[in-house]
């Protein structure tokens, strides 16, 4: 059959709802394991510096950081080499290697080999999400993408708020190893089901390897998030680290190479991240918002969390059952975001969505040590139900502004971004709140915080958020439906379906 036949067949044979369900649970058994590894390892970290005798948490803290540099490293690969040798191959590869990697995990008996291996989950899990969001967009019916990304999107959400429930239960009831063994199932069945339903998407025809983006763009994302990681100020001296050695040298390292992978990159006709999508203003728009929203989620599941345990003494699993109620609102309003995302497009999904999190952010910014777990639960449900509701649907905005041919690069290009701005909010809420604890304990000259000031310290920090949840507010009115590209980018067919 000739190409223009094939052509015209896949045009005429689009995929249903029905003929992508099976492919679609593969890929998200495939996400929902990586994402829940996130921040399961979290809780545990009192229990590994106390396995393997540790005198303080500085460096079992690099199972954590390990793990995100090493997905940072690999997230600007993802698109080139779903490109390249298929989305199918490459997706199953990778949760391979972060299958290995957790029954690794689990066999480590010290914290530098817990280490290593972390960062062997981290390579393989941070291919998974860009090429599985990539994955299902081609895939799904024209008119239905909305309500398939809405379905995928469950898990990126359930994920990161359930991590701590599971995790807290192993780490008490069981051991800290169960965190990693569990995976070796699961990773097991998306492998076996991937194998058998997914369908071959036809490669494109990519250039050689950009072997200095290939270089650089790993150099950028890892620095940076070390450098960002790590800056803060020390909750134990209460001295700001981001004047320490070790901070400037990988910001300094991470903004050099960034620059320099930015100038690489708008040069080459085939760059490894398509940054040329930032000429578009509604991309641009788009991309803002999703970086402000992540900051408010990542940031507010980082402090609540802490708040809990820190100011109240609950234990890991009282704490993640408290953060439960987020899970299930994301998993709730996901599917209703994407279904009427298909309907009324992104921009008022976004706008509702925001208003919820600034409800949110501004109930949390009234926190005080007499509040119960209701006062806590509350706004973490309408913070998920807002990320439900313009999570995926704003992805989906962001995909369909760009050209039909670059939506691998550009799930790789958000998807790296986000690990940046995961730690930026991080780094910057906590020397926010250390900062005002600092000054409340000089202010009521106390020698020890005590629960009001641990209230009125997270308090201050989440009005922050609440400012930044109205920014992105605002700037969600802006958002307009994305156009057909015009143009060559247009006259590039999607990815034809060869088979399984």
């Amino acid at each position: 059959m000739s190409s223009q036949a094939t052509n015209a067949s896949a045009k005429e044979a689009p995929f249903s709802m029905r003929s992508i369900l099976a492919p679609l649970v593969a890929i998200v058994v495939g996400i929902f394991m990586v994402i829940l590894d996130g921040t399961a390892v979290n809780v545990a970290l009192p229990k590994l510096q106390e396995e393997f005798h540790l005198l303080n948490l500085s460096l079992v803290q690099w199972t954590v950081i390990g793990y995100a540099l090493a997905q940072a490293a690999v997230i600007p690969l993802a698109g080139w080499l779903s490109d390249r040798f298929g989305a199918k191959k490459i997706f199953l590869i990778s949760v391979a290697l972060f299958t290995i990697g957790s029954g690794l995990c689990a066999l480590a008996n010290s914290v530098e080999m817990l280490i290593t291996f972390r960062v062997i989950q981290g390579l393989g899990g941070g291919v998974v999400v860009p090429i599985a969001m990539a994955f299902i967009y081609r895939l799904s019916p024209p008119d239905k993408v909305g309500a398939v990304m809405g379905m995928m999107g469950i898990p990126i959400l359930l994920g990161p708020a359930l991590g701590p429930v599971i995790a807290g239960w192993m780490v008490e009831y069981h051991s800290w190893q169960w965190i990693f063994l569990i995976n070796l199932p699961i990773g097991v069945i998306g492998i076996l089901l991937g194998i058998r339903t997914l369908p071959n998407i036809q490669r494109q025809n990519v250039a050689s390897l950009d072997l200095l983006g290939m270089l650089l763009g790993p150099i950028a994302f890892a620095a940076l998030v070390y450098g960002v990681s790590n800056g803060g100020i020390d909750p134990v001296t209460g001295k700001s680290t981001w004047t320490d050695a070790d901070t400037l040298i990988g910001s300094g390292i991470g903004l050099v190479a960034l620059i320099m992978f930015v100038i690489v990159e708008l040069r080459r006709d085939n760059p490894l991240l398509e940054l040329r999508v930032f000429r578009s203003g509604n991309f641009t728009k788009g991309i803002i918002v999703q970086w402000i929203s992540q900051i408010a989620m990542f940031g507010t599941m980082f402090l609540v969390p802490l708040f809990l345990q820190q100011a109240h003494g609950y234990s890991p699993l009282k704490t993640g059952l408290i953060m439960l109620p987020q899970a299930l609102a994301s998993g709730l309003f996901m599917p209703i975001g994407g279904k009427l995302s298909d309907r009324f497009g992104a921009r008022p999904l976004v706008i509702a969505g925001m208003v919820l999190t600034t409800i949110s952010a501004l109930l949390l910014s009234n926190i005080s040590g007499e509040s119960g777990v209701g006062t806590v639960m509350l706004p973490l449900a309408l913070l998920g139900a807002g990320m439900g509701l313009f999570m995926m649907p704003l992805n989906n905005h962001l995909i369909q502004s760009a050209p039909q041919n670059l939506v691998g690069r550009v799930t790789s290009l958000t998807n790296a971004a986000q690990q940046v701005m995961m730690s930026f909010a991080i780094a910057i809420l906590m020397t926010i709140f250390t900062t005002k604890m600092k000054d409340l304990m000089i202010e009521a000259k106390a020698q020890k915080p005590d629960v009001g000031l641990y209230a009125s310290a997270f308090g201050h920090t989440f009005l922050i958020l609440l400012g930044i949840a109205i920014v992105g507010g605002l700037l969600g009115l802006l958002l307009q439906k994305p156009k057909k590209v015009e143009g060559e980018a247009a006259s590039i067919e999607m990815p034809i379906i060869v088979g399984h």
